[in-house]
């Protein structure tokens, strides 16, 4: 397992988790007592519980379309939360480790679309329409950790297809946009290298041009970082688009390695329900690593256990394969039971 690929993978699902509990606080971090996490913080570990299980599946029993794979996790997020039933569905929806932990059972927030779909669509939603169509910012927050499992390369795509569970149009662009981003500043490239790739990844998505807005606000970074007022505007219409828009600006405004705490704080003050700052969370996190992020809020963090273990164990997956392969005898013969490959 690669050292490198290891780190920037809990670099990124850390600082989501960590960008996650400050900004669900709207940047009032309390001097002691735990930092509980949001909807957002919940739903993107689901995502990356779906990734390892259909890989998991493609190495035993045939391929998984990803998409599928994390739908279903979101299912069993959504049967602990008590948004659906699953023992009506008769699946085995609550299986694997990631049921098994109190705090994702936690109601933390409306996902409204996400729910809606839940509640509409049953266990086959590829490729089906979303009930709703909505354009809002938990599209990204939930496919930010894509970014750790695919190439720079594909990465866009298979973002955009999972928001596509649950919203349309520019939201897809975003989350694909944002996806390439994360696995860029994993690989340590430069603010200008990753805004360039990510933006001509985000073209080739067809689903209408990428948004001014992404290159308005490193431009508006580069004139006057730090501004308040310029981050209230990007946040203020409530969409996907306007918090990626939001977090370039403060990854554009504070990209030192010492100065994380500052922008997350300074995203957490949008006043977007804390979606800036998570995205500012898992981009900082992975260009810099778990190391340089606040260790003092970090430990209070609800979801940090869980976050560092998915971490681990996505890039255990994706390079050792633990469940084994067809015919092989696994490395880990409790692997499956964690990650049930179904």
């Amino acid at each position: 397992m690669a050292a490198g690929a290891v780190a920037a993978a809990r670099g990124c699902l850390l600082g989501l988790v960590l960008g996650d509990a400050v900004g669900g606080a709207a940047g009032l971090v309390p001097d002691a007592g735990a930092l509980p996490a949001t909807s957002g913080g919940q739903l993107a570990c689901f995502t990356v519980d779906g990734l390892i299980r259909a890989d998991v599946r493609a190495a035993l029993r045939g391929p998984l379309d990803p998409p599928s794979a994390v739908w279903r996790a979101y299912r069993r997020w959504a049967a602990l939360q008590g948004v659906i039933d699953a023992d009506s569905a008769g699946e085995p929806f609550l299986d694997g480790w990631l049921a098994e932990v109190p705090a994702l059972a936690q109601v933390r927030g409306p996902a409204p679309a996400t729910i809606a779909a839940l509640r509409a669509r049953g266990d086959t939603p590829v490729g089906e329409t979303p009930p709703q169509t909505t354009h809002g910012p938990r599209a990204v927050v939930r496919t930010l950790p894509v970014g750790m499992y695919a190439r720079a390369g594909q990465a866009a795509r298979l973002a955009a297809d999972i928001a596509a569970l649950t919203h349309r149009a520019e939201a897809l662009v975003a989350a694909g946009y944002t996806a390439t981003a994360v696995h860029l500043f994993s690989e340590d490239a430069s603010l200008a290298h990753t805004a360039t790739v990510a933006q001509e990844r985000a073209v080739r998505l067809g689903f209408g041009p990428v948004p001014q807005a992404f290159r308005d606000a490193l431009d508006a970074a580069a004139a006057r970082p730090g501004d308040a007022r310029a981050l209230a505007g990007w946040a203020a219409p409530g969409t996907a688009v306007g918090a990626v828009a939001g977090a370039l600006y403060v990854v554009a405004s504070h990209p030192e390695r010492d100065r994380i705490r500052d922008a997350v704080l300074f995203a957490a003050a949008a006043g977007d329900g804390g979606h800036i700052a998570t995205i500012v969370g898992a981009l900082l996190g992975a260009w810099h690593g778990p190391e340089a992020l606040p260790v003092d809020w970090l430990s209070r963090v609800e979801l940090v256990w869980v976050a560092d273990l998915l971490s681990r164990d996505l890039v255990r997956q994706i390079s050792q394969s633990p469940a084994g392969t067809d015919g092989s005898t696994p490395a880990d013969p409790y692997w499956w039971d964690r990650y049930p490959g179904w």
